[in-house]
């Protein structure tokens, strides 16, 4: 079998390669290595995947003439498609990009997919952010999630209309993943967890949105990976009546107030950070909080990994990243 990871020098693309490797499987790993965060982290990423059973094509999935003729050679039996752009408040200044990568490239990928002999299943990444300002908490898959709050929460959501879609015309095999705050080793640097150890290894000030008031579902990447795996190897069935089309959410189940967060970091670092509270930033939302009862039910999934353990994890490997560079 072969696995064809879109995003592969991104943060989960990259884990999700390691980990299909690690037990075997040859990959084709695509990305576009774009300039949203540096580069050469993505390299940095890509390096850890030198493998023979490793394939890289540097290939837009926006461009679906480069993107066909990058796959041609290859018969790929299974999809994780992760490559998109990522980001809330970029959505703000910079929507056209969320309009290729996330729309766009989301078609090209399902029209490529639809025209695979032999897929066996596509998985790809949709977003804790589609349930926007919702308030009902935890946030269930039956829930409403059609009051989007910023553009890039609105690609999501359409990622997942278009899914269901191809699913119904074409009976692809497809499962979408509502990720909720992502973080550990290799994470990106547009993240909160990034941007305050970064400040506080500086002695710089950390900004602390909403004075601090936020919770989140911080989740860290062994156990994302282990769901991603988990949906994409045990794709849902078509029954002939509905279409073969799951959405779950993929979180820790525990939201951690972003003060706690902060605690556990200086811990971890042995510096206490400098508190800069500030408003809510356009497009955020106070709280995430994933209810996993269906991902769980359907494929066992169980994250075991508090803050207390993951954070201090990236501390280390942010430590040593630099240190080495």
């Amino acid at each position: 079998m072969t696995y064809l990871v879109t995003g592969a020098a991104g943060f989960i693309g990259a884990a999700v390669a390691r980990q299909l490797l690690d037990r075997g499987e040859r990959v084709v790993g695509i990305d576009d290595l774009n300039n949203y965060y540096p580069v050469q982290l993505k390299r940095d990423r890509l390096a850890t995947l030198a493998h023979p059973n490793f394939t890289f094509a540097h290939v837009d999935i926006a461009d679906n003439a480069a993107l066909t003729a990058a796959l041609a050679p290859h018969a790929i039996t299974h999809i994780v498609h992760l490559a998109a752009q990522a980001g809330v408040r970029y959505s703000i200044t910079n929507p056209h990009a969320y309009v290729q990568s996330n729309l766009v490239g989301q078609v090209n990928m399902l029209e490529y997919a639809r025209r695979l002999d032999g897929l066996v299943s596509m998985s790809y990444a949709s977003s804790s952010s589609v349930y926007g300002g919702n308030v009902k908490q935890p946030f269930a898959e039956d829930d409403r999630v059609d009051a989007p709050i910023s553009l890039y929460a609105a690609t999501k959501k359409a990622d997942e209309l278009m899914g269901n879609v191809y699913a119904h015309l074409y009976r692809l095999p497809l499962t979408g993943l509502r990720f909720f705050t992502v973080y550990g080793p290799w994470g990106r640097p547009d993240m909160a967890l990034w941007l305050f150890t970064n400040a506080i290894l500086k002695g710089e000030p950390i900004r602390v949105f909403n004075n601090g008031d936020m919770r989140r579902d911080f989740t860290y990447i062994d156990d994302i990976v282990a769901g991603v795996l988990a949906v994409t190897d045990a794709p849902p069935a078509d029954d002939g009546a509905t279409p073969p089309h799951r959405v779950y959410n993929i979180g820790n189940n525990k939201p951690e107030q972003l003060l706690r967060m902060i605690d556990v970091l200086e811990d971890a670092i042995g510096v206490k950070a400098i508190r800069q509270l500030e408003p809510m930033q356009p497009g955020d939302v106070p709280a995430t909080y994933a209810d996993i009862t269906t991902i769980q039910r359907d494929h066992g999934f169980a994250p075991t990994t508090p803050i207390e353990v993951g954070i201090p994890r990236f501390v280390e490997w942010f430590r040593g990243y630099h240190a080495r560079s």
